[in-house]
């Protein structure tokens, strides 16, 4: 299902212009060279914007770049925002070698990828909602147990005072930067014991969803209003937007924008850019189930 509403969201942000991933046929009523008033509101006349900005990368930022992206092409009808959802490392690739102009990441960018040619910008905070099938009557894990249930240390849910069963651990494939930031936070890097390895969101959410015993993890955006899972508290605390700004909610990450540092966007891409990281798209990011930024101390590299 994940797969097909991916496809579908790229077809619905490809509406409008055909899509050139580098932007390059982009132009704009300023004069050459200028940038774009992102001050003035998005749906201002006072950029007649037109061409393409391509974004790639993080299955866990679809909503996000989803509303964003939406509201973009509403307000400036002659650019086209497409999105590819390959996952965090495939965006960061695709932005690094050019074939995009926006890479996403739900991960922070490492150093040698800011040293090969990167700047991240933090557009939003997500949790890292961590969920069990909703037959399971476990409400709270520390963030040691989880830990523990990841390393294949603690192998039934009868160690945690549910009722007798092998717990079926399920996380995300290589690359993906949600298991980056969860394993990274967790402490369980390279050390995970998976039953199942998936590659998108909406498939850890189905699979814990069906499988009995089942745990996994995935953005906080994507399981708030699922049915059939329960989303745990992790040392007492519940992930909210609350708790991920205030830093109490321990497992989060950062959504980011990758840019290319050295090769300055097009007006449509550099437009979309200042738009979405500004305080103006504070509410869609919102409505979208993450935590913006700007305006905070968040917002800074």
């Amino acid at each position: 299902m994940k797969k097909f509403t991916c496809l579908g969201l790229s077809m619905v942000l490809a509406l409008g212009l055909l899509a050139g991933c580098g932007g390059n046929d982009a132009s704009t009523s300023e004069p050459a060279g200028s940038t774009p008033d992102a001050s003035a509101p998005a749906g201002s006349s006072a950029t007649e914007l037109s061409g393409s900005v391509a974004t790639d990368g993080s299955t866990s930022m679809e909503s996000v770049i989803g509303v964003l992206g939406e509201q973009f092409m509403a307000d400036h009808p002659d650019v086209s925002v497409t999105y590819n959802p390959t996952g965090s490392g495939a965006g960061i690739e695709a932005v690094s070698n050019g074939s995009c102009d926006i890479g996403l990441a739900s991960r922070a960018l490492k150093d040698e990828e800011k040293e090969g040619g990167l700047t991240e910008t933090v557009v939003a905070l997500d949790g890292i909602a961590v969920i069990v099938n909703g037959e399971n009557s476990v409400t709270d894990l520390s963030l040691e147990q989880i830990a523990s249930i990841y390393t294949g240390e603690v192998t039934d849910w009868s160690e945690f005072g549910s009722e007798s069963g092998a717990i079926a651990v399920i996380g995300r494939e290589s690359g993906s930067g949600t298991r980056d930031g969860f394993e990274s936070i967790t402490g369980t890097e390279d050390a995970c014991v998976l039953a199942q390895e998936l590659n998108s969101t909406g498939a850890v959410i189905e699979a814990v969803r069906t499988t009995p015993g089942a745990i996994g993890y995935a953005s906080l955006s994507a399981v708030e209003g699922q049915e059939g899972i329960t989303v745990l508290t992790v040392g007492g605390v519940a992930p909210s937007e609350e708790t991920v700004l205030d830093g109490t909610y321990q497992i989060q990450r950062p959504f980011v924008f990758a840019t290319r540092t050295d090769e300055a966007l097009s007006d449509a891409a550099q437009a979309f850019f200042d738009w979405a990281t500004s305080e103006e798209a504070n509410s869609l990011i919102e409505g979208a189930g993450a935590v913006p930024v700007a305006g905070t101390d968040a917002a800074s590299n």
